[in-house]
């Protein structure tokens, strides 16, 4: 038995998502497949599965993305600590070269700590596939703001802002890697 749960919010895809998943049911206990379809948005998404979760904790992840061996283990320890936490990206492992250096970033990914500059002078930020958070206070800040409908991508940079704002500081945790996967074409590079 697992001491965490799995949530899958399915939001409206049309591709696999939900048989692929499916299959996982008899390996993984307590696997659910929560319909987050009713509005479109990794924001809504990702709301949608924190408020079914069950557990004290939650650790997001995208579904194009790779957790690194002991990812769970180093984000769990690093939340017995800290309320607020992001792992390390890798873009190595899964794109090609360019694809890093076409969105202006070092092919090795992020290994000195957190992003930051970028909407606020001095806090810093994560990709919300990488973090991990307190239930409690994902839900003090109304978790990832879902209007931000013109800056689709930008959620993620909010939400670490405005929960470091709220006085719960964001902490790089090092020794949890993301293996971050960059989309290939041309349309998906510059979106």
């Amino acid at each position: 038995q697992y001491p965490w749960e799995v949530l899958v919010a399915d939001n409206g895809s049309r591709d696999n998502t939900v048989a692929i998943a499916t299959r996982f049911r008899d390996r993984i206990e307590r696997l659910h497949i929560v319909d987050a379809s009713a509005r479109r948005g990794a924001a809504y998404a990702r709301n949608t599965g924190a408020k079914a979760a069950a557990g004290e904790t939650l650790l997001f992840c995208d579904a194009d993305d790779v957790m690194g061996e002991d990812y769970i283990e180093a984000m769990g320890r690093a939340l017995e600590t800290y309320d607020f936490v992001a792992c390390r990206y890798d873009f190595r492992k899964l794109n090609t070269s360019w694809l890093a250096a076409a969105r202006g970033l070092s092919a090795e990914g992020q290994t000195e700590g957190l992003a930051g500059g970028y909407c606020h002078p001095t806090l810093p930020y994560a990709g919300a596939g990488g973090l991990g958070i307190k239930k409690s206070v994902h839900d003090a800040v109304n978790g990832f703001d879902m209007t931000l409908g013109a800056m689709a991508g930008q959620e993620d940079t909010d939400y670490c802002i405005r929960v470091q704002l709220a006085g719960t500081p964001l902490v790089f945790v090092p020794d949890a890697v993301m293996h971050v996967r960059f989309r290939e074409t041309v349309a998906g590079v510059f979106r």
